[in-house]
């Protein structure tokens, strides 16, 4: 009887066995090898960077492109994109990196909180339910909605602080905290190596006396910074400046014009500047 049942059992996976594969015959599909070579040099963060749903569907893209033009994945480098053109054959187009900023520098002294929010900490929540701690109702709320969005780990929140910071040798541009901040507070912009982004770290829009007596570095749209550039970067509206990064040469007069220390860069300009 045992031996009967064990006999069965094996006619029957035979069976299967062979099913299974003459079903996987069937329903083969083809994939391109390339495609796997492309994934092995792709971060895997599927972050959504290259405006794709993830790694595999940027990489199918790269595989059955004509050119490469429009194509690039923030999370490599040059080199990485060089390497994937040569894998597919195709010519490999530079594309501009953008690296993101955060337009806010109402840091703990800077800001005046009028009441404490204690529930679930998130920056989505607490927009929805009211204006935040501060008076100001367009800084940064402080809940790193940012920080766990970030797929490559380039944002921080430090224990104690009210502002993320940016490790720009990591930060992808993946537009991630773009998404994630519920006050458009993330912004990104064109980096090149050696040359220090300049940038208005605000979003408040009220007129400048009431601006001023809701953060101690608010812009009040003085078009001091605008007066003193030579290329005209600074841009005014809404009672509020912002550096347009196309005409912009980091030459750092606005720095050191703005009253209320309110541009920043990303490395030292003179005295004013604050470093993400």
């Amino acid at each position: 009887m045992v031996t009967a049942s064990i006999i069965v059992l094996g006619v029957i996976g035979i069976i299967a066995a062979i099913l299974l594969f003459l079903a996987a015959k069937k329903f083969y599909v083809y994939e391109d090898p390339r495609i796997g070579e492309i994934e092995k040099i792709l971060p895997g963060a599927n972050c959504g960077g290259c405006g794709f749903s993830g790694c595999h569907a940027f990489a199918v893209e790269c595989a059955n492109a004509s050119s490469l033009s429009g194509l690039n994945c923030t999370g490599v480098d040059a080199e990485g994109m060089k390497k994937i053109a040569g894998i597919v054959g195709l010519a490999a187009v530079a594309a501009q990196k953008k690296v993101a900023i955060v337009k806010c520098s109402a840091s703990c002294e800077n800001r005046d909180p009028r009441n404490h929010y204690d529930g679930v900490r998130s920056c989505a929540i607490e927009s929805a339910l009211y204006q935040g701690e501060s008076d100001c109702i367009y800084g940064c709320l402080g809940c790193g909605d940012c920080v766990a969005a970030c797929p490559f780990g380039a944002m921080q929140m430090e224990p104690g602080e009210t502002l993320p910071h940016i490790d720009l040798n990591k930060c992808t541009g993946c537009g991630k905290c773009v998404e994630a901040c519920p006050r458009n507070l993330c912004e990104l912009v064109p980096y090149n190596e050696g040359r220090p982004i300049v940038w208005v770290a605000c979003a408040n829009r009220d007129r400048g006396p009431v601006a001023m007596k809701e953060c101690g570095v608010a812009c009040i749209g003085c078009t001091k910074c605008r007066k003193v550039c030579p290329n005209e970067a600074p841009a005014i509206a809404s009672f509020l400046a912002h550096i347009e990064q196309e005409k912009c040469t980091s030459c750092g007069e606005c720095i050191k014009a703005c009253p209320r220390h309110t541009i920043v860069s990303t490395s030292p300009i003179n005295s004013n500047t604050t470093v993400i």
